[in-house]
Protein backbone atom coordinates (compact mmCIF):
# COMPACT_ATOMS: atom_id res chain seq x y z
CA UNK A 1 0.00 0.00 0.00
CA UNK A 2 1.62 3.76 -1.03
CA UNK A 3 0.66 6.80 0.71
CA UNK A 4 -0.37 9.51 -1.96
CA UNK A 5 0.31 12.42 0.28
CA UNK A 6 1.74 16.15 -0.84
CA UNK A 7 2.34 19.05 0.85
CA UNK A 8 2.33 22.75 -0.12
CA UNK A 9 0.69 25.05 2.43
CA UNK A 10 2.21 27.93 3.33
CA UNK A 11 2.12 29.89 6.70
CA UNK A 12 -0.74 32.00 7.31
CA UNK A 13 -2.14 33.28 11.06
CA UNK A 14 -4.58 30.65 12.51
CA UNK A 15 -5.24 26.87 12.21
CA UNK A 16 -4.91 25.12 8.87
CA UNK A 17 -8.28 23.23 8.73
CA UNK A 18 -10.98 25.34 9.76
CA UNK A 19 -13.37 24.84 12.84
CA UNK A 20 -16.18 24.96 10.72
CA UNK A 21 -14.84 21.71 8.89
CA UNK A 22 -14.00 20.27 12.08
CA UNK A 23 -17.07 20.77 13.45
CA UNK A 24 -18.11 19.08 10.50
CA UNK A 25 -16.47 16.40 9.60
CA UNK A 26 -14.98 15.19 12.96
CA UNK A 27 -17.27 16.84 15.82
CA UNK A 28 -15.41 14.00 18.15
CA UNK A 29 -11.94 15.49 17.58
CA UNK A 30 -13.12 19.65 18.44
CA UNK A 31 -11.81 19.26 21.73
CA UNK A 32 -8.28 18.29 20.52
CA UNK A 33 -8.35 20.36 17.95
CA UNK A 34 -8.28 23.13 20.35
CA UNK A 35 -6.16 21.96 22.87
CA UNK A 36 -3.65 21.55 20.08
CA UNK A 37 -4.32 25.39 19.11
CA UNK A 38 -3.79 26.57 22.24
CA UNK A 39 -0.77 24.44 22.73
CA UNK A 40 0.68 25.95 19.33
CA UNK A 41 -0.37 29.85 20.71
CA UNK A 42 1.74 28.91 23.86
CA UNK A 43 4.77 27.27 21.84
CA UNK A 44 4.63 30.72 19.39
CA UNK A 45 3.74 29.04 16.54
CA UNK A 46 0.22 30.22 15.78
CA UNK A 47 0.38 29.72 11.77
CA UNK A 48 3.23 26.79 11.87
CA UNK A 49 2.58 24.85 8.76
CA UNK A 50 3.92 21.15 8.73
CA UNK A 51 3.57 17.57 7.48
CA UNK A 52 2.34 15.65 10.36
CA UNK A 53 3.18 11.61 9.95
CA UNK A 54 2.87 9.00 13.11
CA UNK A 55 4.81 6.03 13.05
CA UNK A 56 3.62 3.27 15.78
CA UNK A 57 4.91 0.39 16.78
CA UNK A 58 4.00 -3.27 16.22
CA UNK A 59 6.33 -4.89 18.46
CA UNK A 60 4.95 -8.10 20.41
CA UNK A 61 4.97 -5.75 23.39
CA UNK A 62 2.63 -3.29 21.90
CA UNK A 63 -0.26 -5.39 22.05
CA UNK A 64 -1.95 -4.62 24.95
CA UNK A 65 -1.58 -0.63 23.93
CA UNK A 66 -3.79 -1.41 20.83
CA UNK A 67 -6.22 -3.34 22.79
CA UNK A 68 -7.00 -0.88 25.44
CA UNK A 69 -7.31 2.35 23.03
CA UNK A 70 -4.21 3.88 23.41
CA UNK A 71 -2.70 3.80 20.00
CA UNK A 72 -6.15 4.71 19.19
CA UNK A 73 -5.93 7.72 20.85
CA UNK A 74 -2.61 8.80 19.81
CA UNK A 75 -4.12 8.42 16.42
CA UNK A 76 -7.08 10.74 17.13
CA UNK A 77 -4.68 13.59 19.22
CA UNK A 78 -2.03 13.13 16.00
CA UNK A 79 -5.16 14.27 13.83
CA UNK A 80 -6.12 17.03 16.15
CA UNK A 81 -2.67 18.70 15.68
CA UNK A 82 -2.37 18.13 12.21
CA UNK A 83 -5.64 19.81 11.25
CA UNK A 84 -4.01 22.58 13.33
CA UNK A 85 -0.66 22.68 10.96
CA UNK A 86 -1.85 21.14 7.33
CA UNK A 87 -5.04 21.75 5.46
CA UNK A 88 -5.26 18.20 3.96
CA UNK A 89 -7.01 16.83 7.46
CA UNK A 90 -5.09 13.59 6.55
CA UNK A 91 -2.41 12.12 8.78
CA UNK A 92 -0.13 9.24 6.66
CA UNK A 93 0.74 6.23 9.43
CA UNK A 94 3.82 4.26 9.48
CA UNK A 95 3.31 0.14 11.25
CA UNK A 96 6.92 -1.16 12.28
CA UNK A 97 7.96 -4.11 14.36
CA UNK A 98 11.18 -5.91 12.93
CA UNK A 99 10.65 -4.37 9.35
CA UNK A 100 7.87 -2.00 7.94
CA UNK A 101 4.88 -3.91 8.61
CA UNK A 102 2.49 -1.57 6.79
CA UNK A 103 1.22 1.82 5.71
CA UNK A 104 -1.57 3.58 5.85
CA UNK A 105 -4.06 6.98 6.66
CA UNK A 106 -6.28 8.25 9.15
CA UNK A 107 -8.27 11.80 8.22
CA UNK A 108 -11.07 13.81 9.16
CA UNK A 109 -13.37 11.75 7.49
CA UNK A 110 -12.04 8.19 8.68
CA UNK A 111 -10.22 7.40 11.81
CA UNK A 112 -13.00 5.89 14.32
CA UNK A 113 -11.97 2.77 15.42
CA UNK A 114 -9.41 1.83 12.91
CA UNK A 115 -5.82 1.13 14.17
CA UNK A 116 -6.32 -1.87 16.29
CA UNK A 117 -7.86 -3.19 13.08
CA UNK A 118 -5.21 -2.00 10.86
CA UNK A 119 -2.59 -3.89 13.27
CA UNK A 120 -4.83 -7.13 13.02
CA UNK A 121 -4.50 -6.83 9.56
CA UNK A 122 -0.53 -6.54 9.00
CA UNK A 123 -0.11 -9.99 10.73
CA UNK A 124 2.85 -11.49 13.11
CA UNK A 125 3.98 -8.96 15.64
CA UNK A 126 8.18 -8.72 16.09
CA UNK A 127 11.05 -6.96 17.44
CA UNK A 128 12.13 -2.97 17.33
CA UNK A 129 13.65 -1.40 14.48
CA UNK A 130 13.63 2.18 14.30
CA UNK A 131 15.44 2.48 11.72
CA UNK A 132 13.76 0.58 8.75
CA UNK A 133 10.15 3.31 10.13
CA UNK A 134 12.90 6.36 10.00
CA UNK A 135 13.68 5.76 6.72
CA UNK A 136 9.97 5.12 5.20
CA UNK A 137 9.37 8.88 6.53
CA UNK A 138 12.59 10.09 5.13
CA UNK A 139 11.70 8.40 1.61
CA UNK A 140 8.53 9.66 1.75
CA UNK A 141 9.15 12.65 2.71
CA UNK A 142 11.84 13.78 0.28
CA UNK A 143 9.64 12.78 -2.55
CA UNK A 144 6.24 14.26 -1.81
CA UNK A 145 6.68 17.34 -3.32
CA UNK A 146 6.61 18.98 0.02
CA UNK A 147 7.10 22.80 1.14
CA UNK A 148 6.44 22.61 4.53
CA UNK A 149 8.46 20.67 7.71
CA UNK A 150 7.62 17.27 8.48
CA UNK A 151 6.76 16.91 12.47
CA UNK A 152 6.85 13.00 12.93
CA UNK A 153 5.23 11.68 16.06
CA UNK A 154 6.99 8.12 16.75
CA UNK A 155 5.48 5.70 19.23
CA UNK A 156 7.46 3.15 20.77
CA UNK A 157 7.36 1.24 23.67
CA UNK A 158 11.27 0.04 23.69
CA UNK A 159 14.63 0.66 22.67
CA UNK A 160 15.86 -0.77 19.02
CA UNK A 161 17.08 -4.07 18.12
CA UNK A 162 19.62 -1.77 16.27
CA UNK A 163 20.58 1.32 18.18
CA UNK A 164 23.89 1.78 16.08
CA UNK A 165 21.47 1.89 12.60
CA UNK A 166 18.22 4.03 14.21
CA UNK A 167 20.88 6.52 15.82
CA UNK A 168 22.98 6.87 12.32
CA UNK A 169 19.78 7.63 10.37
CA UNK A 170 18.62 10.26 13.07
CA UNK A 171 21.87 11.89 12.88
CA UNK A 172 21.87 11.79 8.98
CA UNK A 173 18.41 13.11 8.60
CA UNK A 174 19.17 16.24 11.09
CA UNK A 175 20.35 17.61 7.40
CA UNK A 176 16.62 17.18 6.14
CA UNK A 177 13.84 19.59 7.12
CA UNK A 178 12.07 16.48 9.72
CA UNK A 179 11.84 16.94 13.31
CA UNK A 180 11.39 13.62 15.11
CA UNK A 181 9.38 13.49 18.71
CA UNK A 182 9.66 10.13 20.13
CA UNK A 183 6.78 8.91 22.34
CA UNK A 184 6.94 5.98 25.15
CA UNK A 185 4.31 4.24 25.94
CA UNK A 186 5.42 2.01 29.72
CA UNK A 187 7.71 2.59 32.64
CA UNK A 188 8.97 5.81 32.34
CA UNK A 189 11.75 5.18 34.70
CA UNK A 190 12.58 2.00 33.13
CA UNK A 191 15.61 1.59 31.19
CA UNK A 192 13.84 0.53 28.01
CA UNK A 193 13.89 4.29 27.59
CA UNK A 194 17.69 4.90 28.08
CA UNK A 195 17.89 5.15 24.45
CA UNK A 196 15.71 7.26 23.28
CA UNK A 197 16.88 10.17 26.39
CA UNK A 198 20.55 9.27 24.57
CA UNK A 199 18.82 9.93 21.22
CA UNK A 200 17.18 13.19 22.58
CA UNK A 201 20.94 13.89 23.83
CA UNK A 202 23.07 13.79 21.05
CA UNK A 203 26.12 16.34 20.57
CA UNK A 204 25.49 19.40 18.50
CA UNK A 205 27.49 19.63 16.18
CA UNK A 206 29.76 16.45 17.13
CA UNK A 207 26.97 13.75 15.84
CA UNK A 208 24.43 15.92 14.19
CA UNK A 209 23.95 19.39 12.68
CA UNK A 210 20.98 20.15 14.23
CA UNK A 211 19.07 18.49 17.49
CA UNK A 212 16.35 17.13 15.39
CA UNK A 213 14.38 14.79 18.02
CA UNK A 214 12.92 15.10 21.47
CA UNK A 215 11.46 12.46 23.85
CA UNK A 216 8.34 12.58 26.10
CA UNK A 217 7.72 9.35 28.48
CA UNK A 218 3.88 8.95 28.32
CA UNK A 219 3.86 6.06 31.42
CA UNK A 220 1.94 3.34 32.03
CA UNK A 221 -1.29 4.45 30.98
CA UNK A 222 -0.74 7.09 27.97
CA UNK A 223 -4.56 6.94 27.39
CA UNK A 224 -5.24 8.70 30.19
CA UNK A 225 -3.33 11.60 29.15
CA UNK A 226 -5.09 14.46 28.44
CA UNK A 227 -5.17 16.32 25.21
CA UNK A 228 -3.53 20.02 26.58
CA UNK A 229 -0.62 17.78 28.37
CA UNK A 230 0.52 15.68 25.26
CA UNK A 231 0.31 18.69 22.86
CA UNK A 232 2.56 20.92 25.31
CA UNK A 233 4.95 17.99 25.59
CA UNK A 234 4.78 17.59 21.69
CA UNK A 235 5.67 21.25 21.60
CA UNK A 236 8.74 21.72 23.62
CA UNK A 237 11.98 21.45 21.44
CA UNK A 238 9.93 21.85 17.88
CA UNK A 239 9.84 25.72 18.37
CA UNK A 240 13.94 25.58 19.15
CA UNK A 241 14.34 23.20 16.09
CA UNK A 242 12.55 25.18 13.13
CA UNK A 243 14.43 28.37 14.49
CA UNK A 244 18.01 25.96 14.61
CA UNK A 245 16.70 24.68 11.09
CA UNK A 246 15.95 28.26 9.92
CA UNK A 247 19.91 29.69 11.14
CA UNK A 248 21.53 26.35 9.54
CA UNK A 249 19.76 27.02 6.17
CA UNK A 250 18.08 23.41 6.59
CA UNK A 251 14.55 25.53 6.45
CA UNK A 252 14.26 28.96 4.70
CA UNK A 253 13.42 31.57 7.20
CA UNK A 254 10.33 32.92 7.50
Amino acid sequence: MTIDYVKHTVNSPGPAVSPERISASAPGLVSLYKAARVSLEKAGLPGQRAAVYLVLDRSGSMRPYYKDGSVQQLAEQALGLSANLDDDGTVPVVFFSTDVDGLAEVSLDSYENRLAALSDSFGHMGRTNYHVAMQTVIDHYTTSGATDPAFVIFQTDGGPSSRTAAEHVLCTAARLPVFWQFVGFGDPDSKQFDFLRKLDDLPVPAKRVVDNAGFFPAGREPRAIPGDVLYAALMREFPDWLRAAQQAGILASP
